[in-house]
């Protein structure tokens, strides 16, 4: 068992399934990335921090560095966010295409692609 499952273990059963769920998302994007836990959190790396997710009381926290957050603002409207930070609220279906969207975009950012 990973670390990231490990962490996911760990949490509230009622939070497990969107955990599980941003994990796959992320995973299946970028196989090859280095899976960490770092500041207490899920971590992705490739050429340094890619993203991080975490659990919190009513939302699944998504931290894809600020860069992720300005280049997808407009498609954030209805979510609450700050400089490095997503809240995907718990009673709410995740917005799989988003991530999937800043996922990629983060790749292509540590890569030098962009």
């Amino acid at each position: 068992m990973t670390q990231i499952e490990e962490y996911i273990k760990k949490v509230d059963s009622s939070h497990q399934v969107k955990l599980n769920q941003i994990y796959k998302i992320i995973k299946d994007l970028v196989p090859l990335a280095e899976e960490a836990m770092s500041y207490g959190m899920p971590t992705f790396k490739l050429k340094g921090n890619l993203v991080h997710f975490a659990d919190n009381k009513n939302h699944l926290g998504f931290y894809p560095s600020p860069s992720g957050i300005i280049q997808f603002e407009s498609e954030l409207k209805g979510l609450k966010y700050s400089k490095g930070a997503i809240q995907f609220p718990y009673d709410k279906d995740l917005p799989i295409e988003l991530i999937k969207k800043i996922v990629l975009y983060r790749i292509k950012e540590n890569l030098g692609e962009i």
